[in-house]
C-alpha cells in the first residue's frame, strides 16, 4: 500500500512538471502555428514525452523493455488518457471564450482529468513487472 502511495504522489509530481513542460510548448508552437487544436496536439506529445522519462526514472522504474519499445507503449497506452485530455480541452475551447483567451487553464483542467486514466495503465500495462 505504501508503494501505491508513493507511486500516485510521484506521478503527481512528474504529472506537474509534464504540465509545464505542455504549457511552454503550447505557447511557444502556438506563436508559429496560430491553431489552439493542433498546437495542443503537438505539445501533448512532447508533455508525454517527458512525463514517460520521468516516471520511469522515478515513480514506477524501468520495465524490462527496450527504451525505445518502453515509450512507444507508454504513448501508444496513453492515448485513452490522452483523448480524455483533449476532449476536455477542446470542449472547453469550443464553449467557453474564456478559455480561447487562456487555453493554458484549459490544458490543465484536461490534464487532471485524464490523470487517473494515464497512472492506471502506465502502472499496469507500461512499467508492468512480468
Amino acid at each position: 500500500m505504501m508503494q501505491l502511495i508513493r507511486q500516485l504522489f510521484s506521478f503527481g509530481w512528474v504529472g506537474a512538471i509534464g504540465f509545464v513542460v505542455d504549457a511552454l510548448v503550447f505557447t511557444i508552437v502556438n506563436i508559429f502555428v496560430q491553431n489552439l487544436y493542433l498546437s495542443r496536439l503537438i505539445s501533448y506529445l512532447a508533455a508525454a514525452s517527458s512525463n514517460w522519462f520521468l516516471n520511469r526514472k522515478f515513480t514506477f522504474g524501468a520495465s524490462d523493455r527496450s527504451p525505445l519499445h518502453e515509450w512507444g507503449r507508454f504513448l501508444l497506452l496513453q492515448l485513452g488518457g490522452g483523448a480524455v485530455n483533449y476532449g476536455v480541452y477542446a470542449w472547453l475551447i469550443g464553449a467557453y471564450e474564456f478559455f480561447r483567451g487562456f487555453p493554458v487553464a484549459a490544458i490543465a483542467i484536461g490534464s487532471i482529468a485524464a490523470m487517473g486514466v494515464n497512472f492506471t495503465t502506465a502502472k499496469l500495462f507500461v512499467y508492468d513487472r512480468r
